[in-house]
């Protein structure tokens, strides 16, 4: 099999990630990325792609979703050339295909006024690949001999209703993206221009995940059917006559596999990289998973406090750092200061976890301490045997508002130390989430922090939820904030523990 390396530095690939399984990237995409120096990606990209990237590659969030749009297209084509200017080999990775309804071409006009080299690289489109993974296909002889994909991002107006008079009068299928915000504004225009109210049509929404859903009704009935059973984007609009077929050759979700959590539904809670991680470990035994509240990593403000310190590491014997968030922050704050690993030499390094102890050594430091249970109070025990009063200094790098065992340790120990707030978490919580956790089997939780958030977005007013907390510092915080006792506590710090008491849980009930 040829191999394709990055033909020159300075090209830009312009890469369709396909409609959002990991596994639906072609060859080629997936070669490109496991050799690029930057890759600035959109929202639709599955995250588990960026894992191919080199260490050293950048990444750069265009965040484009459905009402946010983090990085203008300007703003994105500039990017590009920069990164291009800069001699970098640049992959830009696009949901579905860069040529449908992704503004690829206005990319490529962008490089080519900069004499910047490109190349596109086709992408399976979602247009017909999620209508496929859900049973329909967009044609079927003498039922539909055509299909039409109009983007409803737009489909708003009193001129969008003239627009959606001309669809309604066209045979075959109608293939809608990027319009679920304007579903009855769709609906309505279509049967308005003369469509059958009883025409078939279908909502699918995470087409190709493991959290894949189905809706299929008529024209008339799909956006009310579509509110009250809490379908949100991304999600693919269809109608025409062939949106009735069921062609599934069973009725699981393409791609999931089944295991000892099959039919389970959990809402998640937590950091990005946690959510991550713990989708793909549900996903391997079968269960579905919802993200509910993302916790967004803040770290401007930790920059200001942290700075002086940078100043003042020969003071410090031993460095903690608590979760791969802070050996990030921490690294890039160390080499925003002008220093690099030389100023580290002197000093030891404990960690909580073995990712946080894979994060350390990606830098080429391997990590002096790390308990076996990934809490702060067994790092606690397991440090102040090797601390030496009145010889040692210590150095917290971590979360504001992370767990004090650490604190009461060393001051018991009489050992001198600083804990420096280097970031802070804020919930966000994805649209419509009490919908979609009154939907969930049982929402989980891995700090303290996510459940004082959810909290705070009112994700504990529905009182007959299952919880599951990791570790009993979690599980105390959820009773505080639900009033109630966690349902399911894991006894282990770690996902492959959360995993095994789900098991457990689900084979006693």
């Amino acid at each position: 099999m040829k191999h394709h390396h990055l033909a020159a530095p300075g090209t830009v690939y312009l890469i369709g990630a396909g409609p959002g399984a990991p596994e639906l990237l072609t060859i080629k995409g997936a070669s490109l990325l496991k050799s690029c120096d930057a890759v600035v990606y959109d929202h639709l990209a599955s995250e588990e792609l960026l894992e191919l990237t080199p260490k050293h590659c950048r990444r750069i969030f265009a965040g484009k979703e459905a009402g946010h749009h983090s990085m203008p297209q300007e703003e994105i084509n500039d990017c590009l050339i920069r990164l291009a200017g800069e001699g970098l080999g640049v992959v830009r990775l696009k949901g579905g295909d860069p040529f449908v309804f992704g503004r690829g071409s206005e990319e490529i006009l962008a490089l080519q006024r900069h004499n910047i080299p490109w190349e596109i690289i086709p992408g399976i489109t979602s247009a017909v690949a999620v209508p496929e993974l859900a049973g329909i296909p967009v044609t079927h002889r003498k039922m539909s001999r055509s299909f039409h994909v109009i983007t409803g991002h737009t489909l708003k107006g009193l001129r969008d209703e003239q627009e959606l008079a001309v669809y309604a009068k066209l045979e075959g299928t109608l293939v809608f993206l990027m319009g679920f915000h304007s579903l009855s504004v769709i609906t309505q225009g279509l049967i308005q221009g003369g469509k059958r109210p009883s025409t078939p049509a279908a909502v699918i929404e995470n087409g190709s995940l493991p959290q894949q859903r189905v809706l299929r009704a008529t024209l008339e009935t799909l956006a009310g059917e579509a509110e009250r059973q809490g379908f949100h984007t991304p999600a693919i609009i269809i109608v025409g006559e062939t949106a009735a077929f069921d062609l599934t050759s069973d009725k699981k979700t393409p791609f999931a596999d089944t295991g000892a959590l099959d039919g389970l539904t959990a809402g998640l809670i937590g950091t990005g990289h946690f959510i991550k991680k713990l989708e793909a470990a549900l996903h391997r035994e079968g269960a579905r998973a919802e993200t509910l509240l993302c916790m967004e990593v803040l770290s401007e403000e930790g920059k200001q406090f942290m700075g002086p310190f940078y100043r003042r590491l020969q003071e410090y014997t031993w460095l903690v750092l608590t979760s791969v968030n802070g050996v990030e922050l921490f690294f890039q704050g160390l080499f925003e200061a002008g220093l690099d690993l030389r100023s580290l030499g002197h000093m030891k390094f404990a960690v909580i976890g073995a990712a946080t102890g894979e994060a350390l050594m990606a830098r080429g430091i391997r990590a002096d301490q790390m308990p076996k249970e990934y809490c702060c109070a067994h790092l606690a025990a397991s440090l102040r045997k090797v601390l030496i009063p009145g010889k040692d200094r210590v150095l917290m790098a971590r979360a504001q508002g992370a767990s004090r065992d650490l604190n009461h340790m060393l001051d018991t120990a009489g050992i001198s130390y600083d804990d420096v707030p280097l970031y802070t978490v804020k919930g966000r919580p994805e649209l419509k989430m009490h919908q979609r956790a009154a939907g969930c089997d049982t929402l989980i939780f891995a700090s303290p922090s996510g459940v004082e958030e959810f909290q705070k977005a009112g994700g504990f007013q529905l009182s007959h939820l299952h919880l599951t907390a990791i570790g009993p510092v979690t599980a105390a915080a959820v009773q505080k904030a639900a009033q109630r006792p966690a349902d399911l506590v894991s006894s282990s710090y770690h996902i492959p523990g959360l995993i095994a008491a789900l098991k457990e849980a689900k084979g006693r009930g």
